[in-house]
């Protein structure tokens, strides 16, 4: 059996790196995605789904590094399930109603803002890489632990 999911939003705060007790690094960042449509009456429908996104890794130091509130990336990965229902983790907001958070853990992540913008395209790609994260010959990358993704 394989899922994958790709979401593509801005950031709704900056990145938070942590280090598992086995050294790994572990950054989490949440995303919004926004779909908008119009109704049959032509009345502007919309609506924002909130992922929690949870990078491992020199991916993580790398995302944690480059990735800011409000800057747009690219996320492929699987979405985890809440390990008691198999569902979205389910919480209860300060005014008491009820909450879903959908979960991913990141296989890949592409910047999509500049480091200059917060929102839009850009494509801000980190020095010595092409733009879809392969490493570019004599662009400074020559090991593979020295590439990012």
């Amino acid at each position: 059996m394989y899922q994958k999911i790709t979401i593509v939003g801005n950031l709704g705060r900056d990145p938070e790196m942590r280090y598992m007790a086995d050294g790994t690094a572990v950054t989490s960042f949440s995303v919004a995605t926004t779909r908008a449509w119009s109704g049959k009456d032509g009345q502007k429908n919309e609506e924002t789904l909130w992922f929690r996104v949870n990078v491992w890794g020199r991916q993580a130091e790398t995302t944690n590094q480059y990735l800011a509130k409000g800057r747009r990336v690219l996320v492929e990965g699987s979405l985890q399930g809440d390990a008691a229902t198999g569902g979205p983790r389910l919480w209860s907001r300060q005014d008491g109603s009820m909450a879903a958070s959908f979960e991913i853990r990141a296989n890949d992540v592409k910047f999509l803002s500049s480091r200059n913008e917060s929102t839009g395209g850009g494509g801000y790609t980190p020095p010595g890489y092409d733009g879809d994260g392969s490493a570019v010959a004599g662009g400074g990358a020559s090991e593979e632990d020295d590439i990012p993704f």
